[in-house]
């Protein structure tokens, strides 16, 4: 597909993203903020969480090539949608996979991707990070393992701070997602991260 202009008052694309571990309503987070960005006048893309494609294994068995992959399609994704809206939103970054990959790894970089990792965390204008206080529902696909999400959670605690900055970060619990969550105050985040603005909703509505 061609690549979208960005909008009038919109000087340039954006990237959101929103991450943490599995079950954490990361995916319900995405298409309410989706929405109101819409509601904004904003085109939106989404990007989708690829580990569900992952033809070599996923949840606590995943090897460290399974979560390079992951790592990999993550970012050729993100290469393809950036410039098909004003905004790209992703559920999980590389940020997050970096997690699961080390814990795959054992702790250790095996095919020393950090440097790649360090420089795409850089690409994201914002990052929506989400506490895991919500319980493990079964989908058919994730894991229920408890300590498997604590034990990413844990990596993820450390190495977040060390990939983008606290100014570009906003840390939510999962059981902040709800209908009544202010997402418009997360799009004018994301506008001033780009020098934009977006008109408040009550003057769109």
């Amino acid at each position: 597909m061609p690549t979208q202009p960005v909008s009038p008052a919109w000087p340039r694309h954006a990237k959101i993203a929103f991450i943490g571990s599995h079950g954490i309503r990361k995916t319900s987070a995405l298409l309410a903020f989706a929405a109101e960005a819409q509601r904004a006048g904003r085109a939106v893309e989404l990007g989708r969480e690829v580990v569900r494609d992952n033809p070599l294994g996923i949840n606590e068995g995943a090897t460290g090539e399974a979560q390079l992959w992951v790592l990999v399609s993550q970012i050729r994704q993100e290469l393809e949608l950036a410039r098909k809206a004003d905004i790209l939103a992703t559920d999980r970054g590389v940020m997050d996979n970096y997690a699961y990959y080390l814990r795959a790894c054992g702790g250790t970089d095996r095919y020393a991707v950090e440097p790649l990792v360090r420089s795409w965390s850089g690409t994201y204008d914002l990052v929506v990070r989400l506490l895991p206080d919500v319980a493990l529902q079964p989908d058919g696909v994730r894991s229920t393992n408890d300590a498997f999400r604590d034990e990413v959670e844990v990596i993820l605690d450390r190495v977040l701070p060390e990939l983008v900055p606290p100014g570009r970060t906003v840390t939510l619990h999962a059981s902040d997602v709800t209908s009544r969550f202010d997402w418009h105050g997360i799009l004018e985040q994301l506008a001033a991260r780009i020098g934009a603005s977006v008109q408040p909703p009550d003057l769109w509505r």
